[in-house]
């Protein structure tokens, strides 16, 4: 392990590492936090943070009441259409504006070298912020980033509107994946989006790519239901 890395992290990559290799399958309910936190030999938050970013992710699911289990493949449908918060929320003339919560250089986990074609010799620019329009908290995201991509960028300009800064600076945006899935408000989530916990949130998980098809940001967005809709273009 990397001992660059947050101690969470380097659970989420061990969770991770142990489900690619079968001891939990799809649908298996994880121990409970406190078996796993003695198990690791870390606190009940930090194992809980670690839960929390896999759950964000899709691996995992978090089950009020019941526990956390290894999940399902979902079924996917492909969406097209602007992939950038900002400019969405222009388009329907709205404010948009973010609250940065953290902000920070770091080694990059298992999932975010997967997503972004990295090596662990790499380094990602983490960004949690929460994005609201018309000062109405929209979602809460997380965004991982090439560091060697945005060294010189400045911080304004990666969280005022990151996809402008790129094409101002030369870069073409190609194509997004993106998965979306349902999910519950967690206590922390909640507190964020100023809704209550357990309300009905929709992730988005999104890796986006520069023309050449190169990787340039993986995000886990968490949007209150009742205030964000997607829509298929055919």
């Amino acid at each position: 392990m990397s001992e660059n890395l947050p101690v969470y992290i380097q659970i989420h990559d061990q969770i991770k590492r142990q489900i690619e290799e079968g001891v939990w399958g799809i649908g298996d309910r994880l121990p409970s936090e406190r078996e796993l936190a003695i198990q690791f030999g870390v606190s009940r938050m930090t194992l809980r943070q670690a839960i929390q970013t896999l759950a964000d992710e899709g691996i995992l699911d978090r089950k009020i009441g019941s526990g956390t289990y290894v999940a399902r493949q979902k079924v996917q449908e492909k969406m097209s259409g602007t992939t950038s918060f900002t400019e969405i929320m222009l388009s329907q003339g709205k404010e948009p504006s973010s609250k940065v919560v953290s902000y920070f250089v770091t080694a990059p986990s298992s999932s975010e070298m997967e997503k972004l074609h990295l090596t662990s010799e790499d380094t990602i620019l983490r960004m949690e912020r929460i994005r609201y329009a018309d000062d109405l908290p929209i979602c809460f995201e997380v965004a991982s980033i090439p560091e060697k991509l945005i060294h010189e960028f400045s911080k304004a300009e990666i969280t005022k509107s990151f996809y402008k800064t790129l094409e101002e600076k030369g870069a073409k945006i190609g194509d997004a994946n993106q998965t979306v899935s349902a999910m519950l408000a967690s206590e922390q989530i909640a507190e964020y989006l100023q809704i209550k916990r357990g309300d009905a949130i929709l992730r988005v998980r999104q890796i986006s790519y520069l023309e050449d098809g190169t990787p340039f940001e993986y995000v886990r967005t968490q949007y209150v239901g009742n205030r964000f809709e997607f829509y298929l273009e055919r």
